[in-house]
């Protein structure tokens, strides 16, 4: 060992003498730091003594070996020189009798920090049990993997290292490092030392994170991050200083590992402060405190994206878990405090809110026996949750929403919690409702939002308090979940139908149905496949499965509990809804309601081509019809006004064309008959005949209307399974059939029925198809040919009647006429059947010979015309006066057959056209509506010239029109059988101001859901036209050469400067506005500017027009409305969580962030270049006293507060146009406050002219006040002036860098000669009439956020 020393201590001196500079180091070699450590590992005393002996005896000092050890640390070229100096220097310190003070010093110490830092950075790991060099990465050489194993090799003094030591870390090394440094912590109290106490606690701190990248999942961090602990346990005795103050700064260096993402580091420095700190905190007050405080300070750091808040709020949770009920409390109360404070910590406050209601145990007290249950601090959170709903933030009544849902989602799952939830929340019959009327009132407003987060958060509440509330659904809320369905955001129509469903899945009141069935179903033609496939699910389990359990389970009663001297039809289906559970009479009757009918047939056709329907459904459908005529035969009530419940019979037919084999025959034959009876075809007859005599007996009718139903739905049921009928019942049916149309004496409803039954039938009897289409053609022609005799008899008998009726100038015998007019109305009634069900042969069989039929047809449609053409004998007096069902019949069939012959249409379509435009009908123009649409997709050529008149019926006097034309022609639009070219979109644009409320719904829906889809640009390239047609303004040079008659323009116009009027306008520019992106606004706050202000200024806006002030007080409205502006919002943290909540991620934001520096650097010129032409513009209006100067000024006080920051630039290289702004702005305010100061004191001058005469016995007294009021108006002139000059200070305070504006009296007024030389004040000659005097007077600019 002697010679071990001498080389030791050569070096060291050799190493000493090396100057310490930029080049070169003096840096302990390798061999040196191995024949140390060597030494020191034989723990001889003598030797040690030896050693420090001859060092001295060669004048080097155990510090200068402290120092030369520190420069090692720090400055080797390798980590692994660098880790075994560390090694080295922690032995020396650990070795007994040492000079310990004398070695450590807090340079050296940190130097040893930074070494074990330096060993964790970007360096490839090495595990302990990793000897082999094969198991080094591929990309290495082999002879570099045994290199990090600490062999020798030959450094010199200068610290280098051979090429060939690998750069592999060696963790056995690592480990005993940091077992040197828990024994040295053990011996040295760095109370003396605070900097190298907190340097070592930042190390450890920072250590997890670099270790992480290296270990991943291996055991070998478990063993670093046990040692870590052990050494923060070390740090934390009371010998290293005050416990409080280091427990603080441990806390302080753990916090950036508790606040990062999931991991092994986030889990140790989580387990640290929970178990080992709050065991310290059990004897120490002061380790306590700190943990105590810690939650506080992670609030501080918490960060603000979404993701990581949520981690910040688990790490925050896990601390309070293990804190002491009081001190839980004191945080709960700061909590509360936070929810009340800045944005970031209202966020924070709701997320940690409902973390601590759901984890931390009894929120509302039910197990700790609380009288009060506000006493608790959990109905405390509830309030402050439910507060925050309403939050001015859209991020944070977003979050509070959502955060709110899943509370209750917990705390309901308890029955016990139930009652309080109740209460709180204003639900319950006992609990005390809340000022602004409980969560239903939230609810109303929350779920029409104007932000799609706080919607679809509103609605999955909804969703969570359906189980809660116990009772019925509030009305408005339920209304607005089914107008939440046809949302135009996926997200949020997916959580209308999750929030409808579960409602409808807890109440079955018939509320709840109907709006469901309006809602969900129609959803099967939704954009979006996986709501489709939602809307089939929902629709089989909530119907179809609902249908399949109440009618498999439903018998009749063998005793009824009703008296049959009191049997009405209302008891009997009270006792039919108590054999049916679940409201199934109620939603089988809501399923054959016209307006669900449409979307029914489409989910059943949808399930039935999946095979997804199942043959109990159709089982369950004939039970409830065999128990509701059972249960009314039991009563012994007549079996001819018997019904089967409404939609059993429509559902069957519907789900019977794919469960064909699940269908009894002798159960539709049975049927049949019942309903194929004399007696109730008789009653039907008379029905129809006593209607037309005008007869009020509506129970006949009534049964009659719903037995044709169900006849209708039967036979189309027997045609669904007809080839499952045996072949000679098939052909009995067929022959019954043909009778019945034969007679034509049926309602229309049932001749389709029955026209379609009877070709089936023909086709499954038939052996082959070529004798099938024989057999249709056959009876088809007997058909038709009997319906041209019944038509033309009715045609020549109305001929006679006219001719003899003429010549009889006294009139007949009452008798006589009373028989005749009988035998009409049946032969009426049979014509029109007829007509009808010539239209009904061909659709059948487009091919039939129709030739014999069309001249009559045309005889119809034409009667009363005068046409010289036409030879046919035919009535001279129009039928649409004397027989208007058989000519609205006639248009009808005769559309059909144009759609089977195209020589036909090319002669018939402008005559379709001719009568579209003049029939008074309604019925008729429906009619019309609906062909033209088909004759659209049939004959696209030939009917586009004719789409503009086809819109006129958008404006038509009847609802039902209108509805019907917008929702046909939108068909077209989306299937691109018409283009939205021309007057097309503007003409469509009426429908969002429509007086009908669907048919503005429905407009709502093209235009916010459909078009934005399919034509993005539409909005943005027609907004400008739009503002001149719906003012029908012909004032501007380039919109006066319209096509357009001017009574189609005024049709589809708004005109008028009403306050009506514009609000329908500012509507509808606000829809389009909604649908454009960003940089279309943008765009169209530009085009605005160039194409209407730019215009009026030029000359080219006739602004003396009335229609051309209305398109510019349009565009200053326009100009001033939040949604031209909605890309200018100033995004801070909390406008950012609504997008967060929508599931933005980094790259969206990044691109999100670019946008807005885009979008910001245009504004900045759009707006600096629109503040010349609002002045030009200005000093022309009031130049002409124009009343629109007040509309601008109104524009330009919006402009001045929302583009304050791109308006400053201006402003401060302008000072004299600043200086003029504050002039104007003191000047209107001014007059606006004097004018309504003299309102108020003169209220007298606005009575209206019933209350003159009694205002004018009070004159002598008015007199006498006018003297005291003058005074008064004196008063309130000079608060108005001081008012309106602190008015004009507010807004453009922040447009002069922050500084206030100067008084009036000191601001220079610009002096030019003016044009006319009147009389007055010398200070009026020379002020200006054309350099910008446009800033004279105008308005308030009174900010929103002012006052």
């Amino acid at each position: 060992m002697e010679e071990t020393i001498a080389r030791i201590i050569a070096d060291l001196e050799e190493t000493s003498q090396i100057p310490n500079t930029q080049t070169q180091s003096p840096l302990i070699s390798r061999s040196t730091l191995i024949d140390l450590q060597s030494l020191l590992s034989t723990n001889d005393p003598d030797l040690i003594s030896q050693f420090f002996d001859d060092l001295a005896s060669r004048n080097l000092s155990p510090s200068s070996l402290t120092n030369l050890l520190s420069l090692t640390m720090d400055s080797a070229p390798s980590f692994h020189l660098s880790l075994l100096a560390s090694k080295a220097y922690l032995s020396l310190l650990l070795f007994p009798n040492s000079p310990v003070f004398t070695l450590f010093t807090p340079i050296s110490f940190l130097s040893l920090l930074r070494s074990l830092r330096r060993a964790f950075k970007n360096r490839p790991l090495v595990q302990a049990e990793e000897s082999d060099a094969s198991q080094a990465p591929p990309n290495r050489k082999k002879k570099g993997g045994k290199r990090g194993r600490g062999t020798q090799g030959s450094v010199r003094s200068s610290g280098g290292c051979s090429e060939e030591e690998g750069d592999f870390l060696d963790i056995k090394e690592v480990f005993l490092v940091f077992e040197m440094l828990v024994s040295v912590l053990g011996l040295i109290h760095l109370d003396r030392f605070p900097d190298s106490l907190k340097s070592l606690i930042q190390t450890i701190g920072e250590i997890p994170l670099m270790a992480m990248e290296k270990f991943g999942n291996s055991g070998g961090f478990d063993r670093l991050m046990g040692l870590c602990s052990r050494v923060l346990g070390e740090v934390l005795r009371s010998e290293h200083g005050e416990m409080a103050s280091t427990a603080a700064e441990v806390l302080k260096a753990l916090s950036p590992l508790i606040l990062t993402v999931k991991s092994q580091a986030r889990s140790f420095a989580l387990g640290f402060v929970t178990k080992n700190m709050m065991d310290l905190g059990n004897e120490s007050d002061g380790v306590k405190k700190a943990v105590v405080n810690f939650p506080r300070y992670l609030v501080q750091k918490a960060p603000e994206k979404a993701e990581p808040r949520a981690l910040a709020v688990d790490s925050i949770m896990e601390v309070v878990k293990v804190m002491d009920f009081e001190d839980q409390l004191g945080y709960i109360e700061y909590v509360l405090k936070m929810t009340q404070g800045k944005a970031n910590l209202r966020l924070l406050g709701v997320d940690l809110i409902a973390m601590m209601l759901m984890s931390l145990r009894d929120p509302l007290g039910v197990e700790s026996n609380v009288e009060i249950a506000r006493d608790c601090w959990g109905t405390r959170c509830l309030e402050a949750l439910i507060l925050r709903c309403s939050d001015v933030s859209a991020g944070i009544r977003a979050r509070a929403l959502s955060s709110l849902a899943q509370v209750v989602g917990v705390l309901s799952g308890d029955d016990r919690n139930k009652g309080i939830l109740k209460q709180i929340m204003g639900l319950g019959e006992s609990g005390v409702e809340r000022p602004e009327g409980g969560v239903n009132d939230l609810l109303r407003k929350r779920c029409m939002d104007e932000k799609a987060a706080v919607r679809k958060a509103a609605l999955l509440l909804v969703t969570k308090l359906t189980a809660l509330i116990g009772g019925s659904l509030d009305g408005v809320v339920l209304k607005t979940m089914g107008m939440a369905c046809s949302d135009p955001l996926v997200s949020i129509r997916k959580a209308a139908i999750s929030a409808l469903s579960e409602a409808f899945r807890t109440f079955s009141d018939e509320s709840v149905t109907t709006e469901w069935l309006h809602s969900i179903p129609r959803l099967i033609t939704d954009n979006e496949s996986s709501i489709q496939e939602e809307c089939e699910n929902l629709f089989l389990e909530l119907v179809l499965d609902r249908v399949s359990r109440a009618g498999s389970t439903c018998s009749p009663k063998k005793g009824s509990v009703l008296s049959d001297s009191n049997l009405t039809a209302k008891s009997l289906e009270s006792e039919m809804e108590l054999l049916f559970p679940e409201g199934v009479l109620v939603l089988l009757r809501g399923i054959c309601n016209g307006e669900v009918t449409p979307w029914v047939k489409k989910i059943c056709t949808s399930l039935g081509k999946k095979k997804r329907l199942k043959p109990r459904i159709a089982t369950a459908l004939q039970n409830i019809i065999k128990t509701s005529e059972s249960l009314w035969l039991s009563h012994s009530m007549p079996i001819e006004k018997w019904t089967a419940p409404a939609g059993a019979w429509f559902l069957l037919s519907e789900v019977s064309a794919y469960l064909s084999k699940a269908v009894d025959w002798e159960f539709l034959h049975h049927h049949w008959q019942l309903l194929d009876k004399n007696g109730a075809e008789n009653k039907f007859q008379s029905s129809v005949l006593e209607e037309s005599a005008d007869s009020n007996e509506e129970g006949i009718e009534s049964y009659s209307v719903a037995w044709a139903g169900d006849r209708v739905f039967l036979l189309q049921t027997i045609s669904n399974v007809s080839v499952e009928l045996p072949a000679e019942p098939a052909a009995d049916l067929a022959h019954n059939l043909l009778k019945r149309v034969e007679k034509f004496n049926m309602h229309c409803t049932e001749v389709n029925a029955h026209v379609k039954a009877l070709r089936t039938l023909c086709k499954r009897k038939a052996s082959s198809l070529v004798e099938a289409d024989q057999l249709v053609m056959k009876w088809l022609q007997r058909l038709l040919s009997k319906a041209c005799e019944i038509l033309e008899k009715y045609i020549s008998n109305n001929k006679e009647v006219t001719k003899s009726d003429s010549f009889f100038t006294p009139p007949r015998s009452g008798s006589r006429k009373g028989k005749q007019a009988a035998t009409a109305s049946r032969l009426l009634s049979k014509a029109v059947t007829a007509v009808y069900t010539v239209g009904s042969l061909v659709v059948v069989c487009p091919s039939a010979d129709v030739s014999s039929i069309v001249p009559l047809l045309y005889t119809v449609i034409t009667s009363g015309n005068p046409d010289p053409k036409n030879k046919l004998p035919g009535p001279k007096v129009s039928l649409k006066q004397t027989a208007p069902s058989l000519y609205i019949q006639a248009w009808l069939t005769m559309g059909k057959i144009c759609l089977a012959d195209g020589n036909l249409a090319k002669s018939y379509i402008p005559l379709f056209v001719q009568e579209l435009e003049k029939s008074d009908c309604a019925a008729l123009r429906n009619n019309l509506v609906v062909m033209m649409a088909d004759f659209c997709v049939r004959y696209t050529a030939l009917v586009d010239c004719y789409i503009a008149k086809i819109t006129n019926c958008l404006r038509d006097p009847c609802e039902l029109v209108r509805r019907q034309t917008f929702i046909l022609l939108s068909r077209l639009l989306q299937r691109d059988y018409v283009k939205w070219r021309g007057v097309l979109f503007l003409r469509f644009l009426l429908c969002l101001v429509d007086e009908s409320e669907k048919i503005r719904q429905l407009a709502d829906f093209l235009f916010g859901n459909i078009l934005k889809a399919k034509a993005p640009l539409l909005a943005y390239n027609s907004f400008v036209e739009a503002i001149y047609v719906l003012n029908d303004c012909h004032a501007h040079n380039g919109h006066n050469d319209s096509k357009n008659s001017r009574t189609e323009s005024r049709l589809f116009s708004i005109r008028g400067n009403d306050e009506r009027s514009r609000s329908k306008r500012m509507r509808i520019y606000v829809c389009l506005l909604k649908q454009m992106a960003p940089e279309h606004l943008l765009a169209t706050f530009a085009k605005l500017c160039a194409e209407i202000l730019a215009a009026a200024s030029d000359g080219m806006l006739n602004i003396d027009d009335i229609t051309g002030q209305s398109v510019l007080q349009d565009a200053f409205q326009i100009l001033a409305c939040k949604e031209i502006r909605a890309s200018s919002n100033r995004g801070s943290a909390t406008d950012t969580a609504d997008v967060e909540e929508e599931g933005g991620d980094s790259s969206a934001s990044a691109a999100a962030a670019k946008g807005r520096a885009i979008t910001q650097a245009v504004r900045k010129g759009l707006i600096q270049n629109t503040i010349p032409i609002f002045i030009e513009l200005k000093r022309l209006l009031e130049s002409k006293n124009s009343p629109v100067t007040g509309s601008l000024m109104e524009c330009l006080r919006v402009l001045l507060k929302d583009y304050k920051t791109e308006i400053d630039d201006m402003l401060v290289a302008d000072k004299q146009l600043q200086k003029e702004l504050i002039y104007d702005m003191q000047k209107y305010e001014s007059a606006k406050a004097r004018t309504a100061a003299a309102n108020m004191q003169n209220p007298a001058d606005y009575q209206s002219p019933h209350v003159s005469k009694a205002a004018s016995v009070m004159n002598h007294a008015k007199n006498k006040l006018n003297q005291t009021l003058g005074s008064d108006l004196k008063i309130a002139s000079a608060m108005a002036d001081a008012a309106a000059e602190a008015t004009a200070r507010s807004v453009l305070k922040e447009v002069n860098k922050g500084a206030m504006t100067p008084p009036l009296n000191s601001i220079s007024m610009p002096k030019i000669k003016s044009k006319s030389n009147q009389a007055g004040t010398n200070a009026r000659t020379d002020r200006p009439l054309d350099v910008l005097e446009s800033l004279r007077r105008r308005q308030s600019f009174n900010s929103d956020d002012e006052n």
